[in-house]
């Protein structure tokens, strides 16, 4: 187990969701591609899921949109703006990860963020028993059913990869 609680394991506790932990080496600070996470946690690539943040171009500055998805997948832009319901969205900056969410770059996670935006994870993720995704901090993934996460966080799930 963790030595320190993240946020994202806090809310879980607290929404008294069950979820496991898995640490892996990384140097400080320094984010780790999620094939690479897979590898190192010894876990499976399909189950192993990224964050990643847009904003979108009805409101730049106000819309964010967080995409869950495999991370032997890509983001395709154009199914991922239509499943929230604009007309185009784009990646954010590196350097704006930390203020919109609260995160670092490999330590972003759904959960636990500065704001709770829409969230749309992949939809293939139902089909799993468990997802892996960051917890908070670059070297800590979660574990935990699909359907906890989804409901938790309100979340959808929609075709938004290549």
């Amino acid at each position: 187990m963790a030595e320190t609680k993240t946020n994202a394991m806090r809310i879980l506790d607290r929404a008294k969701i069950k979820y496991e932990v898995h640490t892996y080496p990384h140097n400080e600070g320094e984010a780790v591609d999620g094939e690479n996470v897979a590898r190192l946690t010894g876990q499976d690539p399909i189950k192993v899921y990224k964050t990643l943040v847009t904003r979108g171009a009805s409101n730049p500055s106000r819309n964010f949109y967080v995409f869950v998805i495999p991370v032997m997948k890509e983001l395709d832009l154009k199914k991922a703006a239509k499943a929230v319901g604009e007309k185009s969205v784009e990646m954010i900056h590196v350097k704006e990860i930390n203020g919109i969410t609260g995160y670092i770059r490999g330590g972003c996670s759904p959960i636990g963020m500065k704001k709770q935006f829409p969230t749309v994870f992949y939809k293939d993720v139902s089909a799993l028993d468990t997802v892996i995704f960051s917890g908070g901090k670059i070297g800590l993934q979660i574990e935990a059913a699909p359907s906890d996460i989804i409901g938790l966080i309100g979340a959808e799930t929609e075709d938004i990869c290549f």
